[in-house]
């Protein structure tokens, strides 16, 4: 974690905050088990951006691929807007 650079944290914190990005892609791209990102979670957002994170996490079948509908292969909705810069409470 620590050779990540801001660009990549901000993309990290924001896949970690989609519905629709499973923790799979995650682990994929920059190499964050699970428990990684939630500690990664932990370190990098306020206590209480933490907490409702964690709390709209738990049980999401789509933040899980081997959870998910068999006919959703894609980690983005179709619908979602590109975001260009993160704008989720971070630690600073």
């Amino acid at each position: 974690m620590n050779t990540l650079t801001e660009k990549d944290k901000d993309r990290i914190i924001e896949m970690a905050w989609e519905d629709r990005t499973p923790f799979e892609a995650i682990e994929f791209q920059f190499g964050l088990s699970e428990k990684e990102v939630i500690e990664f979670m932990r370190l990098n957002s306020k206590a209480s951006s933490f907490r409702m994170w964690r709390k709209r996490m738990n049980g999401r079948s789509t933040k899980h691929q081997q959870l998910r509908e068999k006919g959703i292969n894609r980690f983005k909705c179709s619908m979602q807007r590109a975001i260009s810069l993160n704008k989720i409470a971070k630690r600073g």
